[in-house]
């Protein structure tokens, strides 16, 4: 959660809004601020399928599948009418971003479906498996006029541009950064190792099949994107540094996420997750809160480097007839603005520090209530 943030802080303030990945003008640090947030989403997805599996615990199949498309729906539209606006700071909703909130619930919808329709534990992780490894397969094969259609993009080849936007009427269009149908192979297969969660697994062999697992993804990614076989539609190239050529290794394609990309950030991942279990102290305390009511922090924080950004804009001597026009997603964004990097890893710590006492407030409020509508934040 407070990694993400960086990102999220880097697109709204890093001045002139350089391409990290851009190996003719990065730079190492700015590389790997964008490099250690690619762990956030496919963390967050898998997870939400390991929590899936643990509400369906307490509930019938009937009623988790219900609860997941409505769960999926109401994500979704917060995505589009919430959180948006917080993105773009465009509160006329010219453009619509579809990002993670909208795979985490289109994977969550498809999800409550296959439960609805009495699909097996094992069979969701089955096809979970073929759409994980296998869905990079239609790199190689053309889509034909289908490929163009909005609905592809939304499913396989969604990605961060606007020639993919496709226009809802004047001046107002919607693209999709998502691709549907990696990220839900993703929470399929949270979903089917849920049960190493239940309150009854052995923790130590819990531990073991976790670190197995993510040392087989992370050996999995060295081979494939070392030989440049199967998995990514950019391979890696020597470059004219030995250091250029180590970041054109890790420089995986996140959108669509590639399977290098998946096994890159989950393979390390799983091994986190393995070797700190159990760890207690003053840190993960106070990390612990952010994580109790992450989908509270993730639309609230939006708005909090978004405040940032327009006051950031004002500050830097810019006035309201400089607003860069209302078709740019970035609403106060002319030439010029912004911070340095360093300047902008300090308005990611003043973001964490202030989501703090917010979140410790919501949290503890979760905890002593009980009405329906906080199970949806």
């Amino acid at each position: 959660m407070l990694i993400m943030a960086i990102d999220h802080c880097r697109d709204h303030l890093l001045k002139g809004h350089p391409d990290p990945t851009d190996l003719a003008t990065t730079t190492l640090p700015l590389f790997f601020t964008r490099w250690i947030t690619h762990f956030c989403a496919p963390v967050f997805v898998f997870l939400s399928g390991i929590s899936v599996w643990l509400a369906g615990t307490r509930r019938t199949q009937a009623q988790l599948g219900a609860l997941l498309i409505k769960r999926g729906l109401w994500l979704i539209a917060v995505e589009i009418l919430v959180i948006a606006p917080g993105l773009t700071l465009d509160p006329l909703y010219h453009v619509v971003v579809l990002q993670v909130i909208w795979a985490i619930g289109g994977s969550m919808f498809l999800l409550g479906l296959m439960i609805r329709l009495g699909v097996s534990r094992m069979s969701i992780g089955v096809i979970g498996a073929v759409i994980f490894f296998g869905h990079n397969i239609l790199d190689y094969t053309g889509a034909g006029a289908v490929g163009k259609t909005f609905v592809w993009k939304l499913l396989v080849s969604a990605r961060f541009s606007g020639s993919d936007a496709i226009r809802i009427f004047d001046h107002h269009s919607a693209f999709a950064g998502y691709a549907l149908l990696p990220w839900t192979g993703v929470m399929l297969l949270g979903y089917a190792v849920g049960p190493i969660y239940n309150s009854g697994f052995n923790a130590v062999q819990r531990r073991r099949l976790l670190m197995r697992a993510g040392l087989v993804l992370l050996a999995g990614f060295l081979v494939l994107r070392g030989f440049n076989l199967y998995g990514d539609p950019a391979p890696w190239s020597m470059q004219k540094t030995s250091v250029l050529t180590v970041l054109s290794f890790l420089n995986v394609t996140k959108y669509p996420c590639s399977l290098h990309y998946l096994l890159m950030t989950l393979g390390p991942a799983l091994i986190v997750l393995a070797v700190t279990e159990g760890v207690r102290n003053r840190f993960t305390a106070a990390v612990v809160v952010y994580g109790n009511v992450p989908f509270f922090y993730y639309v609230i924080h939006w708005y909090v480097i978004g405040l940032a950004t327009i006051v950031l804009f004002y500050l830097q001597g810019y006035g309201s007839g400089q607003i860069v026009d209302p078709n740019d997603p970035f609403f106060f964004d002319p030439p010029g603005v912004g911070l340095s990097l360093a300047g902008m890893y300090g308005v990611w710590l003043v973001v964490v520090v202030v989501m703090y006492r917010p979140c410790k407030w919501f949290s503890a409020y979760k905890r002593r209530h009980a009405q329906w509508w906080l199970s949806y934040v």
